[in-house]
């Protein structure tokens, strides 16, 4: 497995941003078992406030929401989208993003770093975080508070 160092990812300015502009989160990969860090992070997530939609290959309903199979089934608009996939799936996830055109922010959960993907998502305007976990960082800035 090859390991790369985030070089392109955001500040803590940016990502009191991130909080501030997004109500509506995709968590791509989340999963309905309860023990997965991407079930306890939309659970978080959840209960703060946020809009969860579940981007997954089965299930009907996750969290008590919808579940969609991709992020271009969604017929809403989506501020950001959380990823819990593998490294090399990024590629795909930001040509999707793009695509949709509504996607502010693209955030690759922690241990998850694809620069090549951060990059095209960046320049298509959007805010990138990588190696990051949403739930960490929106309780570190309600701690700074």
């Amino acid at each position: 497995m090859e390991c790369e160092f985030p070089t392109i990812n955001s500040n803590r300015k940016e990502i009191r941003k991130i909080f501030n502009i997004t109500k509506t989160i995709a968590v791509i990969g989340l999963s309905p078992d309860e023990s997965k860090a991407s079930h306890s992070v939309a659970k978080y997530l959840q209960k703060q406030g946020f809009k969860i939609v579940p981007i997954y290959p089965k299930e009907e309903t996750i969290l008590g929401e919808k579940v969609y199979r991709s992020l271009l089934d969604v017929p809403f608009e989506i501020d950001m989208v959380d990823i819990f996939r593998k490294a090399k799936e990024l590629d795909n996830v930001a040509e999707i993003c793009i695509e949709r055109g509504d996607i502010k922010v693209f955030w690759a959960q922690k241990g998850i770093v694809n620069n090549k993907a951060a990059a095209r998502a960046k320049d298509a305007g959007m805010i990138v975080a990588q190696n990051m976990c949403t739930m960490v960082e929106h309780r570190n800035l309600h701690e700074e508070l």
